[in-house]
């Protein structure tokens, strides 16, 4: 059994096909089948099942490919290890962010790491929180940028808060709302709502808000894109609560007002909270030294009360 073997295993099953986790792995397809099938004899057990249209885990194929995972993670963290004895960081950062981030500059803090940390490779992900919060207790991911409702922590992992930020409205030019000034939730509440999907922790933040404040909405439009959602606004369709950076940085045409008693959307910094890899150390000193007042913290100071 060779860790190359493991490699493509692991490909195989992310991409549910021979041939894309083949062009992944940089090899003949019938390089990359033949080194699995041989595996597949050493096991005496078939880890695929194959058909013309599909491939997928066999039920010994699920039971292995865990202990894959870990081994792969074993072998890079080792070597990981062997480097940074000597002060240098190596492997690969894998990095988890929400679309709508805005306590943190991203291009900003990848070319810091990135002159900071040369041999080092960076891979980005965006997602919803409760996605990166997933991949980031698997082991999927070395980092997270998360933003919660308040009082809504992350779980089993090691994080600290970035910013926090009252969410402003955003409406179309002409609103009647446009003239109000400052406004409440009680104002707002018989719009029609542009909003995150309901169950994600980016609707939470606002559903939270209008809950505890005993108001009822219309979501009529749900999307993942804030830039979406601020187009629907734009053109006439719905009103939205988002981040005031997030709203500032977009090109969207709309108004927008402060709202007194409105959601509270707190960014964190999240990470692994038994093993932080050498990567992911080197990345949160990089944010101690970009991100203007940001705590001084090293891993082992932070950990995650419960994800609510």
């Amino acid at each position: 059994m060779e860790l190359q073997q493991l490699r493509y295993v692991v490909e195989v099953a992310a991409a549910s096909s021979f041939t894309r986790a083949a062009e992944r792995c940089f090899v003949t397809q019938s390089a990359l089948s033949h080194q699995i099938a041989a595996l597949e004899r050493e096991l005496g057990q078939r880890l695929f099942v194959r058909s013309s249209r599909s491939v997928r885990l066999s039920e010994a194929g699920e039971a292995f490919l865990e202990h894959a995972r870990t081994a792969l993670r074993a072998a890079e963290q080792a070597r990981e290890s062997v480097a940074a004895a000597v002060g240098v960081v190596t492997g690969t950062l894998r990095i988890g962010v929400i679309p709508t981030v805005t306590a943190v500059d991203i291009p900003e803090v990848l070319v810091a790491y990135r002159a900071a940390h040369p041999l080092a490779r960076v891979e980005l992900q965006v997602g919803n929180s409760d996605v990166l919060m997933t991949r980031l207790r698997h082991g999927e991911l070395d980092v997270a940028l998360l933003g919660l409702r308040e009082g809504a922590e992350p779980l089993g992992v090691a994080s600290r808060v970035l910013s926090r930020d009252r969410l402003m409205a955003a409406f179309p030019r002409g609103h009647e709302l446009c003239e109000t000034g400052a406004l409440t939730l009680h104002d707002l509440a018989g719009a029609t709502f542009a909003d995150f999907p309901a169950g994600t922790s980016g609707r939470a933040q606002s559903d939270a808000a209008f809950a505890s404040a005993e108001l009822s909405r219309d979501v009529a439009f749900e999307a993942d894109s804030a830039t979406l959602l601020l187009g629907l606004v734009a053109a006439g369709l719905a009103v939205t609560l988002l981040a005031p950076g997030t709203i500032e940085r977009s090109a969207a045409d709309v108004a927008t007002a402060e709202v007194r008693d409105g959601p509270v959307r707190v960014e964190h910094l999240a990470w692994d909270l038994a093993a932080p890899r050498n990567v992911a150390k080197a990345f949160l000193a990089v944010i101690d030294d970009v991100v203007p007042g940001n705590a001084k913290a090293g891993p082992e100071e932070h950990s995650g009360p419960a994800f609510l």
